[in-house]
């Protein structure tokens, strides 16, 4: 179906966010995340209003009301913000969300020590997860009494318990949930009690459509209701697979703006001869400790390639209010240190949160690690091919959802595997530059034919697919 539709996108964070300046005038902020950057796509070609969570007290001032928006395009939206009490968030965040519901979905868990599931959880669970949950569907109900023919987009593991309440509320509406997570299989939803494992599930399955990046982790989802609840996944909902994207457009024309053509210069003024990259968030899936490791092991086989190579780290900070987040952070200080202290300054890491500079450093690579222990997608497989430079090479995890789609253009690791991630590195650099231009090239087609708008389009066809579905079903 062509032609502008009537969109409720529900997500934790919203596409800005309000904040005061340094002079107390209150400011918008673009959103930050691969998830927001993606669905913005949707503002330009469809009637969207976006639900979010209220994070500022200035976006607290103005939950309730439909704040009309202009995105960077000119396109205009509407954006609603959902104040929750602060208790409440905190847990459904904190204490749910992040580390249970991530750790789960992302296979963290050092089973022996954790998770040890106590009061907490379970008020964390029913006065927090849910009660946020229970807000998000209630701002969704008011807007279908606005819009009642609107489709409903929700997006992530926030928000598992929402599509229920809706549906409950108005059986008619058409509800559409998109995972950008990893779905495990059924074995690792038994750390949860089974009454919250089979609340998750009955939520998902309470919309018309679940989507997920890969066709892997939507079979774990079809498995996953076969064992928790007992039911198969398709007689409820239309499971789908459909990998995000990025606008390529947008990347490269950031690739030569003032502030990355900046960035450019101070890396290319002090990068080694060849440089390895790596761009993360300082989050555990991320597996940034054995990408160091392996780094340390190729220098240790390759002594040769100390002062010639070296890597460059642009690592977000990720979490700091969770315990573990605060000490994995540490954990990687700790090791570049020991490894620079080694080998002389051969890892530069520097942490902040810096979108310029990563754009830059993804012109400049000559190897791309990307190695996540489980990831849904991984965005940085596809942004960064598009604007580099050197031929680089991409090193990647077989468990990032992105394999799915360009691993046979990329050198294939195990995230365990440090040995094989060590080799996997040489190999890259010593990759022929015929073959190097090649791969690169592959990647970079691959992403521009299948761009964000293509990822949109398939949403809004599945979509379509489901209301045709609904007038065949007795």
């Amino acid at each position: 179906m062509d032609g502008r539709r009537k969109l409720i996108v529900v997500s934790n964070r919203g596409p800005v966010g309000y904040v005061r300046d340094e002079g107390g005038e209150v400011v918008a902020k673009r959103g930050a995340g691969g998830l927001v950057t993606a669905l913005r796509g949707l503002l330009v070609h469809h009637d969207v209003t976006w639900i979010a969570s209220a994070m500022s007290d200035e976006e607290r001032a103005r939950a309730g009301e439909a704040l009309e928006q202009t995105g960077r395009d000119g396109s205009r939206y509407r954006l609603r913000f959902v104040a929750h009490d602060p208790d409440a968030y905190d847990g459904f965040y904190n204490v749910v969300a992040n580390p249970v519901l991530w750790f789960v979905q992302h296979h963290l868990w050092d089973l022996p020590r954790s998770p040890s599931l106590g009061r907490e959880f379970r008020d964390a669970w029913e006065r927090g997860y849910a009660a946020v949950n229970a807000a998000f569907a209630e701002a969704v109900l008011a807007e279908l009494d606005r819009e009642p023919e609107a489709i409903v987009c929700f997006h992530d593991y926030h928000v598992y318990l929402a599509p229920r309440l809706v549906r409950d509320g108005r059986p008619e509406a058409l509800l559409t949930h998109f995972v950008h997570i990893p779905w495990p299989q059924s074995d690792a939803w038994r750390v949860l009690p089974e009454p919250v494992r089979r609340a998750l599930h009955e939520g998902l399955l309470a919309n018309d459509v679940v989507g997920f990046h890969t066709e892997r982790w939507a079979r774990n989802f079809r498995l996953a209701c076969r064992d928790v609840l007992g039911v198969e996944a398709d007689d409820h909902a239309l499971v789908t697979a459909h990998p995000i994207s990025v606008d390529p457009g947008e990347f490269e024309e950031l690739a030569e703006s003032e502030a990355v053509l900046a960035a450019e210069a101070e890396i290319e003024a002090t990068r080694p001869e060849r440089l390895i990259l790596r761009v993360d968030r300082t989050d555990l899936s991320k597996n940034v400790l054995r990408g160091f490791h392996a780094f340390e092991l190729l220098l240790s086989e390759r002594p040769e390639l100390v002062g010639r190579v070296g890597m460059l780290a642009l690592l977000n900070p990720s979490r700091q209010d969770i315990p573990e987040y605060v000490d994995y952070l540490a954990a990687i200080e700790a090791d570049v240190a020991r490894i620079n202290e080694r080998f002389g300054s051969v890892i530069a890491l520097e942490v902040a949160d810096d979108f310029h500079r990563s754009i830059a450093a993804y012109k400049q690579f000559d190897v791309l690690l990307v190695n996540p222990i489980y990831d849904g997608l991984n965005l940085i497989a596809k942004e960064a091919p598009l604007v580099n430079r050197r031929g680089g090479v991409l090193v990647l995890s077989e468990n990032a959802g992105v394999h799915e789609e360009i691993g046979e253009w990329a050198l294939t690791v195990s995230p365990f595997d440090v040995w094989g991630q060590a080799e996997a590195l040489a190999a890259a650099l010593d990759l022929p530059g015929e073959e190097r231009s090649r791969r690169l090239a592959a990647i970079r087609d691959h992403v521009r034919r299948n761009d964000v708008g293509a990822w949109i389009a398939a949403q809004l066809a599945d979509a379509d697919r489901a209301a045709e579905r609904r007038t065949m079903l007795p």
